[in-house]
């Protein structure tokens, strides 16, 4: 992916950190969408008698408890299941491979009262009929056979607060300071079900260099959307037994073709649908071989880190590639 480029929620706004000013970009193409809803909380069960959810500080604790669990001492999973699709103008949309993988976190609280929520993440390309993990993968849009880069974060960390993250600075294009937006979520209650969607559209500096990355980048910028649904039961959030929830739901996301597709910039983009959640065991949620790639290339993953360090950066799936991979020829 992209990004990580998974569990990309509001928190990852703060952590775009490509190199504008070496890509020369004037500061208003610099763009990231506060949350597209917020603020809308609908329904009994969200003004207690745990949890007022039209506060900023009560949304930080409920996000939180999806996020990771109040009990620091433990650690928890997110899970994605779905599949990209190739989206390109005037031409039929193509099926091209299965995503799956997790993310596993911890909290820590802070001297402010925000929580850090600390993240390894993996995420794996499959076929779309065997569910096999996939090393090489013929590009149906070129017809040529390209090595796979999976998803490996280690680590992507975000800051929970009582107001939404400010945006990024783009290596300092962006020096605007608006106004804090308090961080309250479109909560809508359905009977004893809680819905919430949360959408970001973002618009930043390509960590690729379309001069070196002629086969990668996809261009100076990068258009992203990432969209989110959360379902949550209604009593479990109002009861403070609960220090983690589980949560299921949906994750999509519109993105540039993949650097390893090798598209260069091909107009078009990719689609993911997945279905996402926690509470399971990763062995009710993905095949055993998938578990079995994850246990023998990435085994330090079924485990989040163990501390928060502000100094350490988060780096995109994109940052990432730039400086594990080399440019293919």
């Amino acid at each position: 992916m992209e990004r990580r480029q998974f569990f990309k929620n509001i928190g990852n706004l703060g952590a775009l950190s490509a190199s504008a000013a070496t890509l020369g970009l004037l500061s208003e193409k610099a763009h990231a969408d506060q949350a597209a809803a917020y603020g809308g909380a609908r329904g009994e069960a969200l003004n207690g008698p745990y949890l007022d959810l039209s506060k900023g500080p009560d949304n930080k604790i409920a996000y939180s408890r999806m996020n990771g669990d109040l009990d620091q001492s433990k650690q928890k999973y997110g899970w994605f299941k779905g599949y990209i699709m190739a989206l390109r103008p005037n031409k039929p949309i193509i099926d091209c491979v299965g995503i799956e993988g997790f993310g596993v976190s911890r909290l820590e609280q802070q001297a402010d009262g925000s929580y850090a929520k600390i993240l390894r993440e993996v995420g794996l390309y499959t076929d779309l009929r065997s569910g096999e993990v996939l090393e090489e993968w013929k590009n149906p849009m070129t017809n040529e056979t390209v090595d796979v880069v999976h998803i490996a974060n280690d680590p992507f960390n975000y800051v929970i607060e009582d107001y939404f993250p400010a945006p990024p600075k783009f290596g300092g294009l962006n020096e605007e300071e608006p106004p804090r937006i308090p961080f309250i979520l479109p909560w809508q209650q359905r009977g004893n079900r809680i819905d919430m969607e949360i959408h970001i559209n973002l618009f930043y500096p390509n960590a690729l260099d379309p001069k070196k990355w002629v086969r990668e980048s996809s261009g100076p910028m990068v258009t992203v959307s990432e969209m989110f649904a959360f379902h949550v039961d209604a009593k479990q959030m109002q009861d403070p037994s609960y220090t983690t929830l589980p949560f299921n739901g949906t994750w999509g996301r519109i993105t540039p073709f993949l650097p390893w597709m090798l598209m260069g910039q091909e107009p078009g983009q990719m689609l993911y649908s997945a279905f996402m959640g926690s509470g399971e065991d990763l062995e009710e949620v993905h095949s055993r071989q998938v578990l079995d790639y994850v246990e023998k290339h990435y085994p330090k993953y079924f485990t989040a880190p163990e501390t928060y360090d502000p100094k350490t950066p988060s780096l995109s799936s994109l940052e990432l590639y730039s400086i594990e991979q080399k440019p293919v020829k």
